[in-house]
């Protein structure tokens, strides 16, 4: 199916959490002219998610990110039932486990039959999650990068009982949004998480160590072993509270030690120093994030 015919036919999709990752997946389906359809259950995020989504759409157009075609409508409410006529839900809650499953059993509550289901996740395993859901056959899960409007590769997890017609479908819009999936199975962290997390917590030992700074490490992980913006960059873009809930996921679900939050890590969680979106995380941004 061409990409024009994709986007007529998932004209419409909604995404729960207006969030980081919730904003972020909303302005990459606004900027290819899909509408959507943003719920929180707060009136006050969905304030600042307008604003940031307003950012981010006028960023990627700058960067020539975006289809030169008008942007769909963002309708933003506080009522689980306005996914109903979606082609597509999407939940992009905070990542624990109980806030995704209620989510995910409300939004599987108010869609018909036969209407995928997609958890973005950083780690939690879907069939975990599709515990929560009426039809468990219509979950899978993604993983997408932030910032989603220019990072097009994503992470999509196939659960044992995710059905064809769903990860079809899935796989339809992200190919119309210009976003390339690379389909795992089902496990905690899957790829990218179950790799990348617990070195982000490794390199906030050494800092805490005091064996390098932050700088220090990112530029020698930059330089020497091309990762693209160095794992504390990374940590302070993903939030730091975030990670520390990612990697708690990961411990409970592993055993695995290294997945255990550092304690450099937790001192930074606890003075409110979350990354880029706080102002402050690893390194200083200046200003928060709203």
């Amino acid at each position: 199916m061409s990409t024009e015919k994709s986007l007529r036919r998932l004209s419409r999709i909604a995404v729960v959490g207006a969030g980081v990752m919730g904003s972020g997946i909303a302005a990459t389906a606004l900027g290819h002219g899909v509408d959507v359809v943003l719920v929180d259950v707060d009136s006050a995020t969905l304030e600042q998610a307008r604003r940031r989504i307003g950012e981010q759409l006028r960023h990627a157009s700058l960067l020539g990110a975006l289809p030169e075609v008008p942007a769909g409508e963002l309708t933003a409410t506080t009522v689980i039932g306005d996914v109903a006529g979606a082609a597509v839900v999407i939940e992009a809650v905070t990542e624990l486990p109980e806030a995704k499953a209620k989510a995910l059993a409300e939004i599987s509550g108010a869609v018909s039959p036969g209407t995928p289901l997609i958890s973005n996740t950083s780690g939690i395993p879907i069939d975990e999650l599709a515990e929560w859901t009426a039809r468990p056959e219509d979950l899978a899960g993604t993983h997408f990068m932030n910032p989603t409007y220019l990072i097009k590769m994503v992470e999509v997890v196939r659960a044992p009982r995710t059905s064809e017609a769903a990860m079809a479908t899935i796989i339809e819009m992200l190919t119309a949004l210009e976003r390339t999936p690379v389909v795992v199975a089902d496990a905690p962290g899957f790829v990218t998480s179950r790799l990348l997390h617990p070195m982000i917590n490794n390199a906030t030992r050494v800092v805490g160590a005091g064996t390098a700074t932050a700088e220090s490490v990112d530029a020698l992980m930059c330089g020497c072993l091309g990762h693209p913006t160095g794992p504390l960059r990374t940590a302070d873009l993903i939030g730091l509270d975030n990670l520390v809930d990612s990697l708690n996921a990961l411990y409970e679900r592993t055993g695995d030690e290294s997945c255990l939050p550092s304690e450099p890590l937790l001192e930074k969680v606890r003075a409110g120093d979350l990354g880029r979106k706080t102002g402050r995380g690893f390194y200083d941004y200046g200003k928060a994030m709203t």
